[in-house]
C-alpha cells in the first residue's frame, strides 16, 4: 500500500472512531433529570430546579391500566425558565423512560439547537425534516420540529413497546387502511 492510501485509511479510522466515541457520549437527561430516575426522586429534583416550572403532585397524573406515570410541567407561565414551555416524564415501572422539553420557539431556534448537539455529538444517527436524532445502545436523543427535545431510555422503551396494551384508535386504523389501499 502506498503512503496515501495508509494516511486515508488511518484519516478514516480515526474519524470513525471519534464519531464513535461522540456517540457513546450521549446525555441520558437534562439538567439534575437523568433517565432511570425513580418518581421520588425526580419529584424532589424537579422541585429543586424551578426552571421546569414543577408545581407537585398536582402535576403528576397515573396512566389507567398501565403501570405508567406522567408528570407534566409548566414552566411557560411559573418561575420558569423563558426557554422551557412544557415538560414531560414519563415513567414505567417507577423508572423514568422518556424526557420530553417543549422548547420556546420565540426564544430559540431549532437550527441553534441542532447546530450545538451536532458539535457536541457529532452527525444525527437519523435526519429528517421533521428530526434529527443521536442514538446509541442506551439512550435515544432527538430534536423534532417545531422545537421539542426528548432523551429516551432504549431499554425501558422497547420493554413497554413489547407490552403495550393499547389499542389504535379509530383514526390509525382508518389511515392504516387507507395506506394499505395505496
Amino acid at each position: 500500500m502506498n503512503i496515501f492510501r495508509k494516511k486515508l485509511l488511518s484519516f478514516l479510522i480515526l474519524t470513525a472512531t471519534v464519531f464513535i466515541l461522540n456517540a457513546e457520549d450521549l446525555p441520558s437527561g437534562y439538567r439534575n433529570i437523568t433517565l432511570g430516575m425513580s418518581l421520588e426522586d425526580t419529584k424532589k429534583a424537579l422541585i429543586k430546579d424551578s426552571i421546569f416550572g414543577y408545581h407537585g403532585d398536582r402535576d403528576v397524573s397515573l396512566v389507567p391500566g398501565t403501570n405508567k406515570v406522567l408528570i407534566e410541567t409548566d414552566s411557560e407561565y411559573g418561575h420558569g425558565s423563558n426557554f422551557l414551555r412544557h415538560c414531560y416524564f414519563q415513567f414505567y415501572d417507577d423508572k423514568l423512560f422518556i424526557i420530553t422539553i417543549n422548547v420556546n420557539p420565540d426564544r430559540m431556534d431549532y437550527y441553534s439547537i441542532f447546530t450545538k448537539l451536532s458539535e457536541k455529538y457529532g452527525n444525527p444517527t437519523s435526519l429528517n425534516p421533521e428530526s434529527a436524532s443521536w442514538k446509541n445502545d442506551d439512550v435515544t436523543m432527538s430534536l423534532e420540529r417545531p422545537l421539542t427535545l426528548k432523551y429516551i431510555d432504549n431499554k425501558i422503551f422497547k420493554e413497554t413497546q413489547n407490552y403495550s396494551n393499547v389499542q389504535p384508535s379509530p383514526a390509525e386504523i382508518t389511515r392504516d387502511m387507507f395506506l394499505n389501499e395505496l
